[in-house]
């Protein structure tokens, strides 16, 4: 098994660990894209249209034999709505073709094996530098991959100092490509409750969140998870694995003595 060194919150590199079995799982481009689908597909809301929506009229076709198509027309005489067209998909005010429906199956299943076998095939693809790299984050100052600090970095409850460790572990850089690229939407997402688009940056891995969830979250791009809570979009966002990762040394021990995602 490969090893590496955990480093301290000034950046110097301390004793070496041993790397746990996850990371020398192989390359699986095809299961990580599964699983990322399935856990996106778990936020669609389903919606659909009024069954009686277009359908609340006397419409009724006239059959042949009246010089006129077979259109259903609006029962009645003396208004304007009377012989139109109604009720078909293709009359005003009638109902729609083919419309959502409430009832439809949006979440997209994965066997757990699967998804296990994704995030270990993810996991490990972080400690690819060249992978890391191909993401677009910018990596020429990150001093080792993976990236493992010591666990001061959980409690901290400021989030100058945990800009202030980021810099000294070489990250900045990439940090800096997130904030410069945060910009409003294009579209109609602005006015949806998601005006600003924000690239992905770091994602800090914990043994346990004491007050760094709350101190790095005004970091643009950077996300914080409990290495229990893993799953393929936070390793793999966008289906394209390679995310550079900050693992804590506790992080690290948990995902090895708990064997977690095997």
């Amino acid at each position: 098994m490969a090893s590496t060194k955990i480093y301290s919150m000034k950046g110097k590199a301390g004793s070496p660990v041993t790397l746990p079995s996850q990371f020398d799982t192989p390359y699986r481009p095809d299961i990580i894209k599964r699983a990322v689908l399935a856990v996106q597909s778990r936020r669609y809301q389903p919606h659909g249209v009024d069954e009686l929506a277009g359908k609340k009229n006397t419409a009724q076709s006239w059959q042949t034999g009246h010089g006129r198509s077979r259109t259903p027309r609006i029962k009645g005489s003396g208004t304007s709505a009377a012989n139109k067209g109604g009720f078909a998909p293709g009359t005003v005010g009638g109902r729609t073709a083919h419309p959502p429906e409430a009832r439809k199956v949006l979440i997209e299943r994965i066997n757990k094996r699967e998804n296990r076998l994704a995030i270990r095939s993810a996991i490990a693809q972080t400690a690819n530098k060249e992978r890391v790299q191909t993401r677009g984050h910018k990596v020429d100052s990150v001093l080792s991959f993976p990236l493992i600090v010591e666990d001061k970095i959980e409690k901290m409850s400021v989030t100058k100092d945990v800009r202030d460790v980021l810099t000294a572990l070489g990250l900045e850089d990439d940090l800096q490509r997130a904030i410069s690229g945060r910009g409003v939407r294009a579209g109609k997402g602005k006015m949806r409750g998601r005006k600003m688009k924000t690239p992905v940056s770091i994602l800090i891995v914990v043994g346990s969140d004491q007050g760094i969830g709350l101190s790095a979250r005004n970091l643009p791009g950077v996300d914080v998870a409990e290495v229990h809570g893993l799953n393929a979009e936070l390793l793999a966002p966008g289906t394209h694995p390679g995310r550079l990762v900050l693992w804590t040394k506790s992080a690290i021990e948990r995902l090895e003595s708990e064997d977690l995602f095997n």
